[in-house]
């Protein structure tokens, strides 16, 4: 594990969280949601192509790929091994004849949602284990960090 070098700039030393706490702690976060999302037995590259699929619906290869920043060759294997798993399936775009979509079987929208009952799950625990007030500044920046990523992409 590494040790982190304190900065005792300005934001440390009047009790202001840093960028760099806020990041650590946003990293720890996500590792422990992640950690506790077991149903399916899924990697993280296909928790987070089946999460998309899931919310977005379906979508091409290539669109996939780049929004889950995958070459096309490792979203194809992907998809193909999702495929087996019956997880998703491959269907004919009804906007372009020539077109193939990827979209979620029921099977996968089973684990999607199970997924997402775990990890809520965790984040609950986490909830439990704070204060009041604590519960509240969470249930505020989160969303409101939320909002500021969308209005950004």
């Amino acid at each position: 594990m590494h040790k982190r070098v304190m900065d005792s700039g300005p934001a440390e030393t009047s009790g202001e969280t840093s960028a760099e706490d806020l990041m650590i702690a946003v990293e720890q976060l996500v590792r422990h949601v992640r950690r506790s999302a077991t149903a399916g037995g899924l990697s993280t590259a296909a928790s987070s192509a089946l999460g998309r699929l899931g919310r977005e619906g379906p979508q091409r290869l290539t669109e996939l790929a780049r929004a889950e920043n995958a070459t096309q060759p490792n979203m194809t294997q992907l998809v193909t091994r999702m495929e087996r798993a019956g997880l998703v399936r491959r269907v004919a775009d009804r906007t372009d004849g020539r077109g193939v979509l990827v979209e979620v079987t029921e099977l996968g929208e089973e684990v999607f949602r199970e997924r997402r009952a775990e990890r809520a799950e965790a984040l609950g625990q986490l909830g439990g284990a704070l204060s009041e007030p604590e519960r509240q500044a969470v249930r505020l920046a989160l969303p409101a960090l939320a909002r500021a990523i969308q209005e950004r992409s």
